[in-house]
């Protein structure tokens, strides 16, 4: 992997004080990107952001259910590093996804104009802060609870998996990458039809 695949981009990491988000905050400044964490959880998001090496990492606070919020992180992020160009939100869930999914079709129609693309990561089941509050499970045991319905064997879905996904879609790997939905989840919903129908795919 190249560590300068990022270099003079700037991504705003939308939930990157843990999980997933940390994961990539981490690994996009590991390739040269400036990074700017956006989250409400202050201690995390600071901790994090304080331990990237080489400094090109700070953190703001925003709450993503705030256009407002929204609005001003992005404006600080361009006004101090100028034109931000790649930004990354929490991947998309089951119950949002159709949703998620004809926002990213529509917003990459309607950007493409202005050379701005659009793309979403689709990942299963990963052993986050989050995922794990919500099941009250630990990450073993729901790593352990998942590899059963996994179709991939021999391999757990982790955070960095996910962020490399996303690293590619960010990078100009991706430079004619627009409108698409990357599924990260060893193909379990490509064989499970009814999980393909539940989350619109």
């Amino acid at each position: 992997m190249s560590k300068t695949r990022m270099d003079g981009k700037v991504a705003i990491v939308t939930g990157g004080a843990s999980g997933i988000g940390e994961a990539a905050a981490r690994l996009f400044a590991s390739c040269g990107a400036t990074v700017v964490i956006a989250d409400v959880q202050d201690e995390l998001g600071e901790a994090v952001a304080a331990s990237v090496a080489g400094g090109g990492c700070r953190y703001v606070r925003c709450d993503v259910t705030d256009e407002a919020q929204v609005e001003a992180a992005v404006a600080a992020a361009v006004a101090e590093h100028g034109r931000s160009t790649a930004g990354s939100g929490r991947p998309a869930y089951t119950a949002s996804k159709h949703a998620v999914l004809g926002l990213v079709r529509a917003a990459a129609g309607e950007l493409g104009r202005h050379g701005v693309r659009v793309n979403c990561v689709s990942p299963g089941g990963v052993a986050t802060p989050l995922s794990c509050g919500l099941t009250g499970m630990s990450p073993e045991e729901m790593e352990a609870a998942a590899e059963p319905h996994n179709v991939l064997r021999g391999k757990v879905l982790k955070a960095a998996d996910v962020a490399e996904a996303m690293l590619f879609l960010a990078s100009d790997q991706a430079a004619f990458v627009s409108g698409h939905n990357l599924v990260v989840d060893g193909a379990t919903t490509a064989v499970n039809y009814a999980v393909l129908q539940s989350v619109g795919l």
